[in-house]
Parts: structure tokens; C-alpha cells; sequence
């Protein structure tokens, strides 16, 4: 498996990484979409949320208290938007179940 999130885990690849803890890495992302775009990631490989299981369910509750403490962190008080892709349809470009935490302005909608 030649994951690239995982390789930012082990550190084999450099990223800016803002937070990390035994479960959860948070890094900036390369191609920003907003004045703040994050990735909030599980140290542990899961391919997708639809992969979530009775055995890992439990890491949604450290990336949504990771996004909460970054968030608050990066003063995006006026609020954030929080992406997760699913499949090729949805946009999911890395096989690592993500999230995005975009902010810093105003953001629009564009579903498509």
C-alpha cells in the first residue's frame, strides 16, 4: 500500500502539520481552497467513511474534538465548513478518509 496520508503519519514525506496527537494529524493543504484549508486525518488507515466499522467508530469522535480544538485555534469564530469526499463521484481524490476545514471568509456554494 503506498498511501500518501500514511507516509505523512510516518513522517517519510514533509508537510506543515499544525496538530498531531496518538490518533489524529492535522496538515495544511497543499492546494488551499480558502484562507484556511486543513486536512484532519487518523493516524490509522481507513481507506473511507464508508469503511467506518463497530471497531473504529470511535476515531470520529477524536477528528470532530481535533476539528473543534484547531478550529478555535485558527480563529475561525465567524465559522468553517468541514468536507468529507466519498468516492470518485464525490471527489475523493486520496484513499485516507479526510476531512476538509475550510475557512477564513466567506464561502460560497457550489455543490458541483
Amino acid at each position: 500500500m503506498d498511501c500518501i496520508f500514511c507516509n505523512i503519519v510516518e513522517k517519510k514525506i514533509s508537510s506543515e502539520i499544525l496538530y498531531e496527537d496518538d490518533k489524529v494529524l492535522v496538515f495544511k493543504d497543499l492546494e488551499p481552497k480558502a484562507p484556511v484549508h486543513v486536512l484532519v486525518i487518523p493516524k490509522v488507515h481507513i481507506a473511507s467513511a464508508m469503511e467506518l466499522s463497530e471497531d473504529n467508530y470511535e476515531i470520529l469522535t477524536s477528528i470532530f474534538k481535533t476539528i473543534k480544538k484547531i478550529s478555535a485555534e485558527l480563529n475561525l469564530k465567524d465559522g468553517f465548513r468541514i468536507i468529507n469526499n466519498y468516492g470518485k463521484f464525490g471527489g475523493q481524490t486520496v484513499n485516507h478518509m479526510h476531512f476538509h476545514v475550510l475557512g477564513g471568509c466567506q464561502l460560497g456554494w457550489n455543490p458541483a
